[in-house]
């Protein structure tokens, strides 16, 4: 057996089963990816997957402990490779990025900076989605770290840390009648016409069920992923708008937009960082996540990565 055969069946997994689209994927041939897998059965004495014809079907039930060996050996590989690379390239590297919009808008750009003043020679390659899509970003091996307020603390795959807490804030054009009042009340919020996140976003859900607790029905016009967007249409005057509070650090005193904390309605959001468990981790990476947080200390960061079974949370 070889690292080819274990390439191929993880790529066929993750293509559907279609050695078609695996094929293309790892730029060989259909039958010469066919030929491989069914050596590799062959030496095991197993049947990987269940086939209609030439056609793969499902992977069996012995194909999926095979599997996920094949996971860690290729990881594993991946790691060493890793390795090669730190020691050969000290300051030098890539730095791959998984964000939400606002993390990567709001959060990210001192801390790369930051890093980019350090380590002059590393490139840093940002990839945005939503919180589902950092998960995966992480798990493919795309992402080295990922920063996100939901699903990163759920996929056992993931050592998850928390970053940072924030609150929501309302937003409103200065002439707006909420303008004058310092504490918004859920009541007054649900009689007006809001602009928000989309549910999966910068914790929309934390939102939602406070107007439900409460028995109340909020008027959601416009879903968005952007802050920039919700504030926009404020501006031109569709709604309130509830978004985070780092999207408004920065706005001018005086300006065309109010805003007022809404901690004491939808409570505290913790945005956390993630990696995937077991990846080798460059210490430029480990430099990136300590400059994202105070909390984060190397010590902390490697103890995490480590397996400490020490509780993390704020």
């Amino acid at each position: 057996m070889n690292l080819h055969q274990f390439r191929f069946v993880q790529e066929a997994v993750r293509r559907n089963l279609n050695l078609t689209e695996t094929a293309k994927a790892l730029f060989t041939s259909q039958p010469g990816i066919s030929k491989a897998i069914l050596e590799l059965e062959e030496e095991l004495g197993i049947d990987l997957f269940v086939r209609h014809g030439k056609r793969l079907r499902r992977v069996t039930e012995p194909g999926q402990e095979v599997l996920k060996a094949i996971d860690v050996i290729l990881r594993e590989v991946a790691n060493m490779k890793r390795i090669g690379e730190e020691y050969s390239k000290q300051d030098a590297g890539t730095l791959s990025i998984a964000a939400t919009h606002t993390q990567a808008r709001y959060v990210l750009p001192e801390p790369v900076a930051q890093l980019r003043r350090r380590f002059p020679k590393v490139q840093v390659s940002l990839h945005q989605g939503s919180p589902d899509q950092v998960v995966q970003m992480l798990l493919d091996g795309t992402a080295d770290i990922g920063l996100a307020t939901e699903s990163l603390s759920e996929p056992e795959d993931l050592v998850s840390l928390p970053c940072y807490e924030w609150q929501h804030v309302i937003v409103m054009r200065a002439e707006h009648p909420l303008a004058e009042v310092e504490k918004i009340t859920l009541e007054q919020l649900a009689n007006e016409t809001l602009i928000s996140y989309h549910p999966s976003f910068t914790g929309r859900k934390r939102i939602d069920a406070a107007f439900a607790q409460r028995r109340l029905k909020p008027n959601i016009a416009l879903e968005a992923i952007d802050s920039d967007v919700i504030k926009t249409y404020v501006k031109s005057g569709l709604g309130v708008g509830i978004v985070a509070e780092m999207a408004v650090r920065d706005d001018p005193p005086g300006g065309e937009l109010v805003s007022r904390p809404a901690g004491h309605l939808f409570g505290t959001n913790v945005t956390r960082v993630a990696f995937r468990r077991g990846a080798y981790l460059r210490g430029y990476v480990l430099t990136f996540a300590e400059l994202l947080s105070d909390r984060l200390t190397r010590p902390l960061l490697l103890r995490a990565l480590g397996g400490d079974g020490e509780n993390y949370d704020l």
